[in-house]
């Protein structure tokens, strides 16, 4: 690895063992085993460090989880296949819950600060590019714009879910749920399948 990439590794071990607040610029720089001027070589700041770790452990968490279920679900129809992801996306969450938690609180750290905010701002703009890749892997009969439509749903629910999982993850509406919405929005059938349908 590089020195970016080793700051990178670094921030997130720091990150995850003592949260945002108590990340130091000189903790990061030794935990990556590199010098404290490389991280304004690299990243500007310890902020804009701090947010990129983020952005890449929750890219490699949650869109690896998420991209596993929708590469499992390709064969379903897609309200189905959808219905699958956010019944199964809880457990994503959970197994990424430590990140979830820093980044909630970088985010609100950012948002106080305007020249942070719009780098943040460009990222989350492009936060559903992702998702839209692995949907036209796993759903080659979509169009380009029915991949952006769901990648764009998919990444507006990722994000509140993901808020709501920390606060009260017993309160958090099941996939079966989501898909009867969308489908009821739709006109469409809802789904078949899924551990409500009995109700």
């Amino acid at each position: 690895m590089g020195n970016r990439e080793d700051l990178l590794a670094g921030a997130r071990r720091v990150i995850v063992e003592r949260g945002v607040a108590k990340a130091t610029a000189r903790d990061i720089a030794t935990e990556a085993g590199v010098s404290l001027a490389a991280i304004g070589y690299h990243f500007g700041s310890k902020e804009q460090l701090i947010t990129e770790a983020l952005m890449a452990s929750l890219g490699d968490g949650i869109g690896d989880g998420m991209e596993a279920v929708v590469g499992e679900t390709a064969a379903l129809p897609l309200l189905d296949g959808f219905a699958e992801l956010w019944n199964r996306m809880p457990e994503v969450f959970a197994a990424n819950r430590e990140p979830l938690l820093a980044s909630l609180d970088n985010t609100v750290r950012v948002l106080r600060d305007p020249e942070a905010s719009r780098h943040l701002a460009e990222a989350a703009g492009e936060g559903y590019l992702g998702i839209a890749e692995q949907l036209r892997a796993a759903r080659p009969e979509l169009s380009d714009e029915q991949v952006d439509a769901v990648a764009k749903l998919d990444f507006a629910l990722v994000q509140s879910l993901g808020i709501l999982w920390l606060l009260a993850p017993d309160r958090l509406p099941s996939g079966d749920e989501l898909a009867r919405a969308v489908a009821v929005i739709a006109g469409a059938e809802a789904p078949a399948g899924g551990a409500e349908a009995g109700r």
